[in-house]
């Protein structure tokens, strides 16, 4: 072989290397290298242009999504909070819908870390999507906010969350958060995806700006209405509510079209189309909400219990709003659900000792029917029908732990359905009888009678054989699911998240970004 030629195989070698190796930290602003993340069939690029301070980066890679991710990735290591934000342009209308640019975090540049990241898809959706363990699957939240021009991915603990700006580049809190915990030094940076392992797609990053935070307190904190697709685990946001008076949204139901959800809001009712878009106030002739309420199954009445001159007590009120009428005399009561062909009702029934019974009437009026609970008894309330109105299931702590129970329609033959012994509230069967929901909440005693505001699993247990597996999880309190929370085709659920609040206080506070002097 002619030195010329070895000499020549010697540069395409040096030029390989090069083309895989970290860039300079001087060439890459803000960060310090780059590299594929996972298995890519075509290497990724990465070019910083000084000048106009903008980044431009081509990726290949299958998907960043289930348990292992493959993209080109630039960063630079970091500990505590911050926050990242950048201008997003995917260049080329060509490949792949969900092709998208992120600005990331992860444990490691191993394909199957931890991550949590902001995404811009080539279709404008723009999600927060996460892997909380190695190895486990990617979650996501949908913003219901698309093509934003302006993108924004904020650390606070083990919290992340997704932020949006328009043509004004003022930042909103688009909703849901993720937690991901991570350990030690972390990698921050930006990323794109070809989402087609054959692809190789280019995307700019302008404005980019990386802060180390910390943390200021705020009497205000977020409230996120969102749904869940059950097979897909795919959240979705529907509202988003700033809480500036302790005035929290809660207790989502279904309207019987599947189009909207109502929603307690204060002390009053809303609707809120399940697409997005603004509140509509439900006239209750001045009637105060409290907390859980529900649609009747022919879609014209809605049944709730509010403040009274007693008490709490039950109420039903025409759908698009009208004249109250009360349908309990005893109180405090607190209503629960319609039964399947709406013509009873299901509340609870308080007595002076704060014993807590389910109880059934007539919705045109008539004799309270007591079903269980009472003196000596352990039900905490939370009870709602099977669509075949044969069994209602509730949540009792007979059993020494918050357990889902349930009984025959008439009260009779209680039986446990539930058996982890980690307290499992609020269950809800889905319509087609297959499913039921509850929650989970992490840190209360699995005996007491309510959920604090604090961090909660979401699961559901396929009835026919016990089966349960998680779908979500978020920082939930007792308006997260009080009330029926199945779209009516069983494929999703409703429920509101709480964001950048402390939970070991009594009263929850924002976490508000501070950059770093």
């Amino acid at each position: 072989m002619t030195k010329p030629i070895i000499k020549l195989l010697s540069l395409a070698c040096l030029l390989l290397a090069a083309a895989n190796s970290p860039a300079q930290t001087a060439s890459l602003g803000l960060f310090t290298d780059h590299a594929d993340v996972g298995t890519v069939l075509h290497l990724g690029t990465a070019v910083y242009d000084a000048a106009k301070r903008t980044y431009t980066i081509t990726g290949s890679g299958e998907n960043v999504w289930a348990t292992a991710d493959a993209f080109q990735f630039v960063w630079k290591k970091m500990d505590g909070d911050f926050t990242l934000s950048a201008d997003i342009s995917i260049l080329g209308q060509a490949g792949d819908p969900h092709k998208k640019a992120m600005l990331m975090a992860r444990q490691s540049l191993d394909a199957d870390s931890p991550y949590a990241d902001v995404a811009l898809h080539a279709s404008g959706l723009a999600s927060l999507q996460s892997r909380d363990a190695k190895g486990a699957d990617t979650h996501e939240i949908q913003s219901n906010i698309s093509a934003p021009k302006h993108l924004r991915l904020q650390k606070y603990g083990d919290e992340f969350t997704i932020w949006l700006a328009g043509e004004d580049g003022k930042f909103q809190f688009a909703g849901g958060s993720m937690r991901v915990p991570m350990n030690g030094p972390f990698y921050v940076g930006l990323g794109v995806c070809a989402h087609n392992k054959d692809a190789v797609d280019t995307a700019e990053f302008r404005n980019v700006a990386l802060e180390a935070t910390s943390a200021e307190v705020s009497e205000h904190w977020y409230e996120t209405l969102e749904t869940i697709d059950v097979a897909s685990t795919d959240r979705r946001v529907t509202y988003v509510n700033r809480n500036r008076d302790a005035s929290s949204i809660g207790a989502p139901t279904w309207t019987p079209d599947g189009v909207s959800l109502l929603v307690s809001h204060g002390d009053r009712i809303e609707s809120v189309p399940v697409s997005g878009g603004k509140p509509k106030i439900i006239d209750t002739g001045g009637f105060r909400v409290n907390l859980s309420l529900s649609v009747s199954p022919d879609g014209t009445m809605v049944g709730s219990s509010g403040s009274c001159c007693d008490g709490s007590a039950i109420f039903v009120v025409p759908v698009r709003g009208g004249v109250l009428r009360r349908v309990t005399a005893k109180s405090p009561a607190f209503w629960q659900g319609w039964s399947p062909d709406g013509k009873t009702i299901l509340f609870l029934l308080t007595d002076d000792k704060y014993h807590v019974g389910i109880y059934t009437m007539p919705v045109a009026g008539g004799t309270e029917t007591h079903l269980i609970g009472g003196p000596g008894a352990s039900v905490r309330g939370s009870a709602g029908y099977s669509p075949d109105g044969n069994y209602i299931y509730f949540h009792s702590n007979h059993s020494g732990a918050g357990e889902v129970w349930r009984m025959r329609s008439d009260g009779s033959n209680p039986e446990q359905v539930t058996k982890d012994g980690v307290g499992d509230w609020y269950p809800h069967v889905s319509p087609d009888g297959r499913l039921l929901a509850f929650l989970t909440p992490e840190r209360s005693a699995p005996s007491e009678m309510d959920i604090g505001l604090e961090p909660v699993t979401l699961r559901v247990m396929t009835l026919a054989d016990r089966h349960v597996r998680v779908l979500a999880k978020f920082t939930g309190a007792n308006n997260s699911m009080p009330s029926p929370s199945w779209s009516p085709d069983s494929r999703r659920l409703a429920f509101v998240s709480y964001q950048g609040v402390r939970t070991d206080t009594e009263r929850p506070r924002m976490f508000v970004p501070k950059k770093v002097k």
